[in-house]
């Protein structure tokens, strides 16, 4: 089947929509019109550039531009789940917990897909790692940038009960416990629950993408199963280290509560 393209004009007649609904929001005033419009244009330059690096990696699939593409990612995906925390670490440790954790969790994930599972040759053929990689990161970031949130958020309006319980002779990570539990759990409640209504309440993006693009249904939902399957993973792992990660780095060597090294970026 061929592939229906759009003209950029049809795009601008989507995108009246978003202009009535920043008209909307702007007489209720709900206080968003601002971000929606910013939020519209960045989507439009920032993907009609992924579209023209995407096309000459495509046309070369060489391993060092895919690895350096990898990189940005990351590192851009890093300082979105800094930016995102009410209350986040001091110094370079704001940065770092999140985007090693986001590493460790997506590449690994990422990597054993292409070379076990999925199979392309070479493994790093841009057009599945790309996507893949993609797709893993934009959740593990939302998992990581939550838990985060909900840990330092958490350590700091109950620092009374968490130091009363060190001074009755708890271990950092007893005191804190139930905090890292709930952090963990927050990060990955929306991965489950998007596994738990794909398909019945909705038909997820990449299934959808794929039917636009004239696969075999079978074939689309083989894929996003693997996908929902694998950012899970990416996503459960990734919270996991960066909650541990984090807040061991409330607590100094002799297991008192820092909160100095928390900042408030709300202020």
């Amino acid at each position: 089947m061929e592939v229906i393209d759009l003209a950029w004009w049809k795009l601008g007649l989507a995108a009246l929509l978003i202009l009535a609904l920043a008209g909307i929001s702007l007489y209720a005033r709900l206080g968003v019109t601002r971000s929606l419009l910013i939020a519209s244009v960045r989507t439009g330059i920032q993907l009609a550039l992924i579209g023209l690096v995407l096309e000459a990696l495509f046309a070369s699939a060489r391993f060092y531009w895919i690895a350096l593409l990898s990189l940005v990612m990351v590192l851009v995906a890093g300082r979105e789940v800094m930016a995102r925390q009410k209350r986040r670490l001091h110094g370079f440790w704001a940065f770092g917990v999140g985007t090693g954790a986001m590493f460790v969790s997506s590449f690994a994930v990422t990597i054993l897909a292409l070379t076990v599972i999925i199979g392309p040759s070479p493994w790093y053929t841009p057009q599945y790692a790309i996507p893949l990689l993609g797709m893993m990161l934009g959740n593990t970031m939302t998992g990581v940038a939550l838990s985060l949130d909900r840990l330092n958020d958490s350590v700091w309006s109950q620092r009374a009960v968490i130091e009363n319980r060190l001074m009755l002779g708890q271990s950092w990570r007893q005191a804190i416990e139930g905090i890292r539990m709930e952090a963990m759990r927050s990060g990955m409640m929306p991965s489950i629950n998007a596994m738990a209504a794909a398909g019945i309440v909705s038909l997820p993006g990449m299934m959808t993408g794929q039917i636009l693009a004239g696969s075999p249904p079978a074939v689309a939902v083989k894929y996003q199963i693997l996908v929902m399957l694998l950012i899970t993973v990416g996503t459960g792992f990734g919270t996991v280290m960066a909650v541990s990660w984090g807040s061991r780095r409330l607590f100094d060597d002799r297991e008192r509560l820092r909160l100095d090294r928390l900042i408030n970026t709300s202020q």
